[in-house]
Order: C-alpha cells, then structure tokens, then sequence
C-alpha cells in the first residue's frame, strides 16, 4: 500500500477542513472516521440549521472565546470568516446572515453543509475509510503512522488529531483525541460541559418548560453576589431549568455543582421608574379586574400566573386597590426574577467541552504539537472554547485550515 503523507483522525468540520487543504496542496490524504458518515455532529447543529459562523471582524472572533481566545489569533488570521464563506461560496453553498451577525446555511439545511466540505473532500482527492484509530505510532520523537482497532497500521509523516471533544457521545465524540494525545506527553486541562443548559432548585420552573423569553437581560451572580457573567437575548425554560443562548453562553462561566443566582430582567428597555408608569397605564386600562386577570398586556401568559404568585399580591385583589408597595415589589420582580443554579447539565448535554490540549504544547501559528513532530491538533480537542453565534465553529474551521496548510 502506498505510503499516506498525512493521516486526519476525525471527519467532522476541522477534520474534513484539514483533510481538503492538505489534499489541496497535493498531499496524500486519508481521512479516518469511525461513523458511518462524515459531520455527524455537524448535521445537529443550530437544530439542524448549522450556525456556521459569524461575520464579525477579528476582534470581535477573540473577544467572543472566553477560553485561550488570544492562541487562535494567528489562525484567524491565516484563515478567516471571509476566508471560510469564500470558500463554502465556492463549493456551492449559499448562506445568509442573521440577527447578531450569524451566518446560516440559505437552506437552513446543515446537510448542506456537510455536502459542500464532502465537495472539498472529492475534489482535492481525499481517501475516506471507516475505521477508528486506537494509537499514534511515533519513532525517534517523530509521527510514523496510526494503528486502526482493527489491527491495521496506517503509516505516515503527519497527523491530525481532529476528534471533537466529549459532547453529544452518541455522534461518535467519545473523548478519544485527548487519550490519543495524552499518550504521547500532552497535558489534558480538566474537562467540563461548555454551552450547556442549567438546572435550578426552583420548581416553579416546571410550569413554565417550553416557553420562550425573547429580549430579556440576564445576570449571574456568585453566591457572595459577585457579578459573573451578564447577557441580553433569548433564553428557555425546560423542565430542570433554563437554557437558550444567554444561558449556554453564561455557562461557560459556571463550576459544576455549585450554587450560583440568576436575576432575569424582564422589561431590560425599561427602567424601574418607566416600568412603573406602564404598570399603571395597564392597571387604569383593566382597574375592574383582579390582578391575576390584569397582567396580560405585560407578560406572556403561561409566565402570569408564576409572576402572580411570586409577587405576593393576592390574585383576587382588585387591580383598583393595589398599593404603591405592593406595585413597587411587583417592579423589582419583573426586573430580577430570581433563580438558584444548582448544577451544570451533564458533558454528554453540552454543545462543546470545555477544556482538552493545553494550549502551550501547541504552536499557534501551525497547530504542531510542541512535543511530538508532525502530530496537529484542529478543533474541539484543545483547549479553546466560545459563545454561542457561529465562533465555535469558526474555530474548528480556522484551526483545521491551519493543520492542513501547514502539515
């Protein structure tokens, strides 16, 4: 058999990024991908529409990766947002722009996605096999090859580990890039859930589960009420908790099983004083109603009767012979609803996992291992993870580009 220059681990978005800019230069390729069919995980994403990335600038791209975004800075730089759209526009691929600069599929079809980097793939000759990888051989401090589960031996001059990370097992990304490079020396930052949901002590929860919050301003505060992480957009209640953007994004920030407080900010355009003033506009408009039946024009109406309750103002009482107090506690609700974090959801939840190869045994201008020559590192097996809008995906992308140009 013929001697593979370079052997990519892993065909989700880095890997098959990776696989096609290698094969690009005229490298001998083979892409290893133990699921049945490349981008597993990617077709899930963005609910199956595929955030793909987001059109801010470079600064913007760093200022969104809370974790070791200043190490990307180079791959950004050699491959870019432009960079990337340029080359899904090539392949065939149409995209659109949303709210907050995110950048989607025309379709809203991440199958679409996939076939576009299959594209990629085919035309720039990549050998595809099915297969797992069970160990990287290295000799003399240097890549040799890559043994399959099967017994097989692949050899090669360069590898990249491109496996993801531990979210979403059931797409195949069981961890296995951080044991492959922890074998050979590489130090594994601990691994937590990254744009997770959050569970909560609270059970009137419950009662809300489904219901969307749009435009609504978050705040997470330790338990000593040190402000943490604070949002603006759309969030959701489930049946443990809340979730949605603001809320995966404000994860990030957060320790498994500890306690944290969540102040939602309802009316965030309004402040107290104006919210007031509206709050009587309405309770003039509905002054022969009780309460529980006077807050219609305010909130959504699955949240009035939990709002009600919280505002401890009896539901019967007559919208007519509510006090300046009693409307003063029902401001301060609707502008810091209050919930207790109790927990992160579990890693096999989260979007992305935080933590993997460190950082400092990676060169950031080729993603070449610091210990081992020939061995890259692209994507969610290192160390480096964003907020929600299209960045986590941009990384995959930049960092594969990057392994593949420069291994």
């Amino acid at each position: 058999m013929a001697r593979a220059q370079v052997i990519v681990v892993g065909g989700g978005p880095a890997g098959m990024l990776a696989a096609g800019t290698a094969g690009r230069r005229g490298l001998a390729v083979t892409l290893v991908e133990k699921n049945e069919r490349l981008g597993k995980k990617l077709l899930i994403t963005g609910k199956g529409r595929c955030n793909i990335t987001n059109i801010t600038d470079l600064d913007g791209l760093i200022a969104n990766i809370p974790v070791n975004g200043r190490f990307l800075y180079s791959a950004f730089t050699q491959f870019s947002n432009q960079d990337l759209l340029t080359l899904l526009q090539r392949l065939g691929l149409k995209t659109k722009v949303e709210r907050g600069g995110r950048v989607f599929p025309a379709s809203d079809r991440s199958v679409d996605v996939v076939r576009a980097l299959e594209k990629y793939l085919t035309e720039n000759h990549v050998r595809v096999i099915r297969g797992e990888v069970s160990k990287i051989l290295v000799e003399a401090g240097a890549v040799s090859g890559v043994q399959l589960k099967s017994g097989e031996t692949l050899p090669a001059t360069k590898v990249i580990i491109a496996t993801g990370g531990c979210s979403y097992p059931l797409t195949g990304s069981t961890g296995d890039g951080y044991r492959l490079a922890a074998e050979h020396g590489h130090t594994i930052t601990p691994l937590k859930p990254a744009l997770v949901p959050l569970e909560v002590r609270e059970e009137w929860v419950r009662e809300l589960q489904g219901l969307t919050l749009k435009n609504v301003a978050i705040k997470l505060l330790s338990t000593e009420g040190q402000k943490i992480y604070s949002d603006f957009g759309e969030m959701l209640f489930t049946h443990f908790g809340v979730s949605g953007p603001v809320i995966l994004s404000a994860s990030t920030h957060l320790r498994p099983a500890t306690s944290y407080r969540l102040l939602i900010d309802l009316k965030p355009a309004l402040p107290p004083e104006q919210l007031d003033a509206r709050i009587q506009r309405d309770f003039q408009k509905y002054a022969r109603k009780i309460f529980a039946n006077a807050l219609d024009d305010l909130l959504p109406r699955k949240l009035i009767p939990v709002v009600v309750r919280l505002a401890a103002i009896p539901p019967e009482k007559q919208v007519s012979q509510i006090t300046k107090e009693e409307r003063g506690n029902l401001v301060a609700l609707l502008k810091g609803l209050a919930l207790e974090i109790t927990d992160l959801r579990p890693l096999s939840e989260a979007i992305v996992t935080a933590g993997g190869v460190t950082v400092k045994e990676i060169q950031p201008a080729t993603m070449e291992s610091k210990l081992v020559r020939g061995l890259f590192f692209a994507g969610e097996v290192i160390d480096v993870n964003a907020y929600t809008g299209g960045y986590n995906l941009q990384i995959a992308f930049s960092t594969g580009y990057v392994a593949g140009n420069n291994c």
